[in-house]
Formats: structure tokens, C-alpha cells, sequence
């Protein structure tokens, strides 16, 4: 497992290293191809990008993994991971460095291609103890951007299934994410009028004054179970000039579903109060991509077997909710219960000082194998 680990935290593959991506789905075909069943490289649904000057562009997305193994089996699982990390092409963050308190510091160790080699070896033990459950791998090639391009892969992949398992990291002392908050990110484009600000201010309509005050209206809805961040408005130009265009970015954290009708009807209500205030044209881009994720009965069934399956490894399993979110929002949106932090035991992801702890490999990987096994002969 760590050798595995090391050698594909070697490669670069960023969320926009299309390139490295290519050379990750090659490497991870060939290690996933040691299990039985059928293995594909999917190519990537159609994804977009709004630009600084208002335009919306298609954006390029590497190929996801696809394993389907004994589909016909009565109980089935869904395993789910990511190739892609935050960490582009040219950023200065590529070496793999051995630390002496037994954790590796290097790209992507623990988010998630520690996590990755956890799946592989955690199922390679369950194929070499002959249990006939049947599953699914999904290793997609943008989670760390959203999933835009796989999303509806992973919920086809998620019907059906008992359980599933995704292989974010958990947290240093072990501990689980349970129960997640939902995210939606737009882009919201402004269009005005432009004019001279000093001969003619009166014929311009201001897109900057008009984005902000859509900021300052959608940020009017936030509550304690609706996080409101207005994170940036592109746009403007010379002093003299009345701007005629704006883009604002703005991302909502909603709590539960509720609060993703109440903020979808607080930006509707904004767009068409600011639009007619300031005489201004305005287009939302963008969705709710990731729902909340609530421990629901077949969650915390979940989660007590796993935790039981620790307690008798000698491995202490607990979880706290969390406002992050990953692929598991969108599994549990499908309906199927999960647990998304599988994966190695680690920290300081999203950052230079990412470390993997070397000695949960075994230990996360035994969990998993041990629950598999488990939802194999007892069901959830």
C-alpha cells in the first residue's frame, strides 16, 4: 500500500492536468484490473465554466474509472475514490518527503491516493477470501471541483446498493465524518449599460453597484443552518467608465434541504428585486451540486458496524458532523447509506504540509476489508 501510495502521489493530477490524469487512470486501470469483473475508462459528461468577462466555456475533464464486479450478486456495494488533487501542474508542491514521526508529506497522500491504495488492497483481501458480494469502483477524475462531470455516474452506480464506502481521509485521531452539509456555487453575471462617468453617469446602469447590492441581498439569507459566502465580484474597468459588466461568485452552505428551497428562492427573489432596482440584465449559472447529508437510519446502522468492526480490531471508531462535503453527499442523495472517510488516517490536506500517517494503511484497510466481509454475510 504505500509503495502503491508513493508511486501515484508522484503524479501530478491535478483537477486540470488533463495529461496527468491520463497517465493516474492508466496506472490505477492497471492495479484495479488485478479483481475480477469489468473495467472501463468512462469519458467525462460535459461540464462549464463562467468566465471574468461573463462568457460560459466548456471545461476539459480527465476520464473516470469504472469497475463493475459480479453485478448480479444479491448484495452489491458501491466503492468510491478520487484520482484528482488541488494541486496543478506548475504548483510547487510535486516531492514526497519522509517525515520521522512515521508520516509521509507529499501531494495527495492522504487525499486521497493513500485512500485509494486502502481500496484496492481492502478488496483484494475480500476477493482472496472468496466472498461472492458484488460491487462497484468508482474513481472519478474532478471531485476536488465538484463532481460536475461524473456526478450523474456515481448516482447511477449508487442505485441499488446496500452501503457504500468512499475513501476521503479520516481525520488524525481517526475520526469520521458523519453527517455533511450541502454546497451550491454560482456565478452570477450582471450586465449594465456603459457610459462616461462624468458627461453621462445618469445613461450608464453600474454592473459593479448592482452585484454588490445582489451580494449584500443574498447575504441577507443567511442563517445558522444557511452559511451565505459572496466570495468575489470580477469585473469593472477605467474610472471614467460606468462598468457595464460584473460576475459575482457566490457559494451557499445549506444545512438540510429546506434550506436549499429557502436559499434557491432567496436568489430568485434578489435576481429579479436588483435586475428591476437597477435596470440591469442578470443570469444565474451554477447549482446546489453537493446535497446535505444527514445520518439517516441506514447511515447510523452503517456507522455502528463499522464501529463495531473497529471495536474488534482494537481500532477506536467515532464521528462528528462536519461542513465539508465530497461524493458522499451525492450517494446519500441517492438514497444509499455511506460512510466517506475510509481512507488513510491524515491531515493539512489542501495544503504543502499534507501528510499521510503510514501506520493506518493496515489499519484502514483491515476496517474495510472486515466490513465488507460483514455486509456481505449479514446485509445492513
Amino acid at each position: 500500500m504505500l509503495l502503491r501510495t508513493r508511486t501515484w502521489a508522484a503524479v501530478n493530477s491535478g483537477t486540470g492536468n488533463i495529461a496527468g490524469l491520463a497517465t493516474m487512470a492508466g496506472m490505477l486501470a492497471d492495479a484495479f484490473s488485478a479483481l475480477p469483473g469489468a473495467l472501463r475508462l468512462v469519458e467525462p459528461v460535459a461540464a462549464e465554466r463562467v468566465a471574468v468577462d461573463g462568457t460560459v466555456s466548456a471545461v476539459t475533464h480527465g476520464r473516470h474509472l469504472h469497475l463493475s464486479v459480479r453485478p448480479d450478486a444479491a448484495r452489491r456495494l458501491l466503492l468510491t475514490g478520487h484520482m484528482d488533487t488541488v494541486y496543478p501542474a506548475d504548483h510547487p508542491f510535486q516531492v514526497l518527503t519522509d517525515r520521522p514521526d512515521g508520516t509521509v508529506n507529499g501531494p495527495g497522500v492522504a487525499d486521497m491516493k493513500g485512500g485509494l491504495a486502502v481500496m484496492l488492497a481492502a478488496l483484494e483481501a475480500v476477493e482472496a477470501a472468496g466472498c461472492p458480494i458484488g460491487y462497484d469502483v468508482i474513481i472519478n477524475s474532478d471531485e476536488e471541483t465538484g463532481s460536475f462531470s461524473s456526478a450523474g455516474l456515481i448516482e447511477d452506480a449508487a442505485r441499488g446498493k446496500i452501503a457504500a464506502l468512499t475513501y476521503e481521509p479520516a481525520l488524525p485521531d481517526g475520526t469520521l465524518a458523519g453527517a455533511r452539509g450541502g454546497t451550491g456555487n454560482f456565478s452570477i453575471v450582471v450586465r449594465g449599460r456603459s457610459a462616461h462617468a462624468g458627461r453621462n453617469p445618469q445613461d450608464g446602469r453600474n454592473a459593479i453597484v448592482a452585484a454588490a447590492a445582489l451580494a449584500l441581498a443574498l447575504n441577507a439569507a443567511k442563517s445558522p443552518r444557511l452559511s451565505v459566502n459572496p466570495a468575489r465580484i470580477d469585473g469593472g474597468g477605467p474610472n471614467n467608465v460606468v462598468p457595464d459588466l460584473a460576475v459575482l461568485r457566490v457559494n451557499f452552505r445549506p444545512a438540510d434541504a429546506a434550506e436549499i428551497a429557502r436559499a434557491q428562492a432567496a436568489i430568485d427573489a434578489a435576481v429579479a428585486e436588483v435586475a428591476a432596482a437597477h435596470d440591469v440584465q442578470i443570469e444565474v449559472h451554477g447549482s446546489f451540486n453537493r446535497p446535505p447529508k444527514p445520518i439517516d437510519a441506514g447511515a447510523a446502522r452503517l456507522f455502528g458496524l463499522v464501529q463495531a468492526v473497529g471495536t474488534d480490531l482494537g481500532v477506536p471508531i467515532t464521528w462528528r458532523d462536519t461542513g465539508g462535503v465530497c461524493d458522499g453527499n451525492n450517494i446519500a442523495a441517492a438514497g444509499t447509506p455511506v460512510i466517506d472517510t475510509m481512507g488513510v488516517r491524515g491531515g493539512a490536506i489542501h495544503s504543502a504540509d499534507e501528510y499521510l500517517i503510514v501506520d493506518s494503511l493496515a489499519e484502514r484497510a483491515g476496517l474495510s476489508a472486515v466490513t465488507i466481509l460483514r455486509l456481505a454475510e449479514n446485509g445492513l
